[in-house]
């Protein structure tokens, strides 16, 4: 399959992972409130096992597609005056409403109105006040600290794999020793 057959089947694709991501987080209950008041609390490391699969997964799933040449990376410019800020914001929503965007959507889906209300009400009021103050936000805080669009075999200077294998059993070692703990 060539890379302009794989660009025109992305919004299928596109539709039919993201039905299977929140199919799964589903399946796993990180769209319920009470998991991840739970993890919030140290109790319930259930999202944490979920999140952790997902990196693992998209991680190798994503370098293999690079290196089949199916896809082309495009990491975008970081900056601390983005994520601070950005990381802070989405903490407090996160432990305000027990919901992340991603749940969200999977919490509206099993009918939760905390979700629908709360969550998509914060999401669009949110992004109305982030696009009205964008302007002057991009020439402000969002370009203090930049590091550039740096990822970590660009940064170390070595093959993809060099750092997607490792970091990858580091993960795995990480949730068998969390299975094996009961948590």
């Amino acid at each position: 399959m060539t890379r302009k057959q794989v660009q025109q089947r992305s919004p299928a694709w596109g539709l039919l992972i993201g039905l299977i991501f929140g199919f799964l987080l589903h399946k796993g209950g990180a769209t319920k409130y009470d998991v991840i008041l739970g993890q919030l609390l140290l109790e319930d490391f259930t999202v944490l096992k979920i999140m952790l699969s997902a990196v693992v997964t998209g991680m190798i799933g994503i370098y293999f597609m690079k290196g089949r040449g199916w896809v082309t990376l495009s990491p975008k410019a970081g900056s601390l005056g983005m994520n601070i800020p950005g990381g802070l914001l989405f903490g407090v929503g996160f432990a305000v409403l027990g919901y992340c965007p991603g749940t969200i959507a999977g919490a509206i889906g099993n009918g939760y109105l905390d979700a629908l209300v709360g969550g998509l009400a914060g999401i669009i009021i949110g992004t109305a006040l982030f696009a009205a103050l964008y302007p002057r936000l991009q020439k402000g805080i969002l370009q203090k600290g930049d590091f550039g669009d740096r990822t970590l075999p660009k940064l170390l200077r070595v093959n993809d794999w060099a750092v997607v294998a490792p970091v990858s059993l580091l993960i795995v070692l990480l949730l068998a020793w969390l299975e094996s703990a009961g948590l």
